[in-house]
């Protein structure tokens, strides 16, 4: 009987997609970037972006901090929307509360998505960051929830950031529709 209700707790709880799909627009990058989530790994942090996802949440949001040869920065849903003032991009978040840390054994590779964060550990909320080459001083810091497995040469091209750390000054590259995968 335990077999059978366990069974249907599992059918009956929220999906976690395996994936997303990022179609990159802008004055530099223009492609697509495929990810897989590492549900297994920080199974919060993977239902908080496919939430965001599914909601429409991240469609428009500019890459607000770009620093070469370190890593890309986008998911601010409050302050990052393209068609908006992006001047605050960076500081906000969703209206989700904050996700406690999955920090993990898997290191900052090239194409590793982790979720930023403020100085507590415990303040991710939506905004993300893919690395462009290892960061290895990230590993057990920050929350890992991905990495890409197709369209690096699209993450490569992003505008980077020529303002104080990493700002995109002008128009930034933005993340025109992201897609939930199975």
């Amino acid at each position: 009987m335990f077999k059978l209700s366990a069974l249907f707790a599992i059918l009956s709880g929220p999906a976690l997609a395996a994936g997303l799909v990022i179609e990159v627009a802008g004055e530099q990058s223009k492609g697509t970037v495929t990810i897989d989530l590492f549900e297994e790994i920080a199974p919060q942090h993977v239902e908080r972006l496919t939430t965001l996802a599914s909601a429409g949440a991240y469609d428009h949001v500019v890459f607000h901090r770009v620093i070469e040869g370190f890593m890309a920065q986008t998911g601010d849903v409050e302050f990052g929307r393209a068609e908006g003032n992006t001047f605050m991009a960076g500081r906000g978040g969703s209206d989700l509360p904050d996700l406690p840390a999955e920090f993990s054994d898997t290191p900052y590779d090239r194409g590793v998505i982790g979720m930023a964060r403020a100085q507590n550990p415990d303040s991710a909320n939506s905004q993300f960051f893919i690395m462009f080459a290892e960061g290895y001083f990230l590993n057990g810091q920050y929350t890992v929830v991905g990495k890409v497995t197709d369209g690096m040469d699209v993450v490569d091209a992003i505008k980077p950031g020529k303002g104080a750390n990493g700002a995109v000054l002008g128009t930034p590259d933005r993340m025109s529709k992201v897609t939930v995968t199975d």
